[in-house]
């Protein structure tokens, strides 16, 4: 497996990770239909990729897509479910079903983390909301994640990335 960054040509296998992301639990609670029409599901990916959002693509060593995580800034007018602040960029990861538990969301995770550090625009911290069960929550927490609020059945948790060391090795 290896880790490339997300360009442009990747939306559509973005779409597809955001629906995993939403389905985390393996049973089908929405359709792709669903969330490009759901405004604060969309937002994460309508016109992807924009000028501050960043993002990586696990492949398989054929060059087969199996996971990606990206960050986009969102404005206080038009929250994601993880927002925190305009300047703190919501992050989502998922990988497919079949390629999940092999540590490819940890090497997203901290991929991610290292571009949000050492990119064009460096960003100072990530946010994300985790429903409930969903066992990513512990991969989080792992890197340093914290709990800042909660809504409905999901917690809203940030990262200070410069204090999450890159890279991540040993975590």
């Amino acid at each position: 497996m290896s880790v490339r960054p997300a360009v442009a040509g990747d939306a559509d296998f973005l779409w597809r990770i955001l629906l995993e992301a939403y389905d985390w639990n393996g049973e089908q609670r929405f359709t792709a239909q669903q969330l490009a029409a759901e405004p604060q599901a969309a937002r994460y990916l309508v016109g992807w990729p924009r000028r501050d959002d960043f993002g990586v693509i696990a492949e398989t060593d054929t060059g087969e897509p199996i996971g990606a995580a990206w960050a986009r800034q969102l404005p206080e007018s038009e929250p994601g479910y993880g927002y925190v602040a305009p300047d703190i960029p919501e992050l989502t990861l998922g990988v497919l079903p079949e390629h999940r538990g092999r540590g490819h969301g940890r090497a997203l995770l901290e991929a991610l983390i290292q571009v949000a550090a050492e990119g064009p625009t460096p960003v100072a911290r990530l946010s994300l909301s985790v429903e409930d069960g969903n066992p990513a929550v512990h991969l989080y927490t792992a890197f340093g994640f914290t709990r800042v609020g909660r809504s409905g059945n999901s917690d809203t948790m940030v990262l200070d990335v410069q204090t999450c060391p890159t890279p991540l090795n040993g975590r």
